[in-house]
């Protein structure tokens, strides 16, 4: 079970990629009943794409609780860089909550080290290589995995830069898929041993979804319904034609 403090623009598209990988989502936010489920959760995703005073003490509440129980705890900074406010919950939950993985693009993880905006709203004016050096400060900082998501996808870890090369164009055109990369990780986390696996894997899969999609697409909407059926039906033949990661 993948518990997600999530944005209202994703919650429909980020539940049913959870259920296509056999993940079992859950999409509550008060903070009457967010110690509990994450108590039960096999992983907390926490998102700011639509920020409010209350979802922020929902996510301080949840991610205490899921800290207490050695829960993984993967952060979205969705527009950081973007306000004041963004740029600095996001820093506050990185300091109180030490999430395992944080995943956003090259602009968003740059302004969780520098002051400078490069970003427009919630997308990124940079390159993802352009915020290799700010991931490595956030990981080393906070003792986090940190993915920055761009046409090469970057797991950074303190000592070691994994790069994927999957994908396709058409993702960044249809809403959400970066806050459904994000719940991804969460769901992979929650099964494996390690987090920086888990991020790898992930951000390969989904980029190999997109691939997968591409093929039957026309446009941004059916290409949505056709990456969560690749989601759903991707084999151990897909994955091995498809995969292309480089680790160093």
């Amino acid at each position: 079970m993948v518990h997600n403090i999530t944005n209202y623009v994703v919650m429909n598209t980020t539940a049913n990629a959870l259920l296509a990988i056999g993940a079992s989502p859950v999409m509550a936010h008060a903070v009457e009943e967010v110690a509990e489920m994450a108590a039960i959760a096999g992983a907390l995703v926490l998102n700011i794409g639509t920020l409010s005073a209350a979802w922020i003490e929902a996510m301080a509440v949840a991610g205490h609780a899921a800290a207490e129980r050695g829960t993984p705890i993967v952060l979205d900074p969705v527009g950081a860089g973007a306000t004041r406010f963004r740029t600095a919950t996001a820093l506050k939950l990185l300091e109180e909550l030490r999430p395992m993985v944080v995943r956003g693009n090259a602009s968003e993880i740059r302004a969780l080290v520098h002051d400078d905006q490069a970003t427009k709203g919630v997308d990124s004016t940079l390159s993802s290589d352009q915020a290799l050096e700010a991931a490595r400060t956030v990981a080393a900082r906070y003792g986090s995995v940190v993915v920055v998501s761009g046409a090469t996808d970057l797991v950074v870890n303190r000592d070691r830069v994994a790069r994927v090369f999957n994908g396709h164009p058409m993702m960044p055109r249809v809403t959400g898929l970066g806050c459904t990369a994000t719940s991804l990780v969460g769901a992979f986390a929650a099964v494996n041993p390690t987090p920086g696996e888990a991020a790898l894997h992930a951000m390969a899969v989904m980029g190999m979804a997109g691939e997968l999609a591409s093929r039957k697409a026309l446009g941004p909407a059916s290409f949505l319904v056709a990456f969560l059926d690749a989601l759903y039906s991707m084999n151990e033949d897909d994955i091995r034609s498809l995969v292309r990661v480089e680790e160093a």
